[in-house]
């Protein structure tokens, strides 16, 4: 199969028992799934969960994919039902635990490390007050690097819409962010 091969080709190799197949499935698709689930859940541990949770049973499930070609949509359907999923479980906690943060290689600092986890507290929260499909939407284009027409189509939206949600998301973080650096800063 080649490197370039089509979600459609894909699925095929994937009914037929490739795990090169399912490999190029999960990297590129991974990642946006990630996304999709943090926008509804709203914590980086629980969306891994819901999203390999939803990989895994997509490919078990990879004859239910009525048109390969749009295995997209399809996957972000599943990862959505299992980020709604993981919500309603009540034995998971809806905060981002500090001992999950991961920090980059450098000098450690107790008070470095409080203000990223505050900041990244705060950043989670103002994007808890967007809607889902704003939270997605600037996830999708500001953290995973895709174009607005990629998101149009994988979000099956017009590509006027994506700019709009995008453009409406950014504003809103940077009223929300824009009163905590002026706290920082007092």
């Amino acid at each position: 199969m080649t490197t370039d091969a089509t979600d459609a080709e894909l699925v095929e190799g994937v009914r037929q028992g490739s795990r090169d197949a399912a490999e190029r499935l999960a990297q590129r698709y991974l990642r946006s799934c990630r996304a999709t689930a943090l926008a509804i859940i709203g914590n980086i541990p629980g969306a891994e969960d819901a999203s390999q949770d939803a990989f895994v049973y997509a490919i078990e499930r990879i004859e239910d994919c009525r048109d390969p070609s749009r295995f997209a949509g399809w996957i972000r359907q599943i990862v959505r039902s299992h980020a709604l999923n993981y919500l309603r479980d009540e034995k998971h906690d809806r905060v981002v635990p500090l001992g999950s943060i991961s920090e980059p290689a450098g000098e450690a600092s107790p008070a470095r490390d409080a203000e990223r986890a505050d900041l990244r507290a705060h950043l989670l929260g103002a994007l808890a007050t967007l809607s889902e499909d704003r939270r997605e939407v600037v996830l999708l284009h500001d953290l995973e690097g895709w174009t607005h027409r990629e998101i149009a189509e994988r979000m099956d939206l017009p590509a006027g819409t994506v700019r709009s949600h995008l453009h409406h998301a950014r504003t809103a973080l940077r009223s929300l962010l824009g009163a905590l650096g002026r706290d920082l800063e007092e």
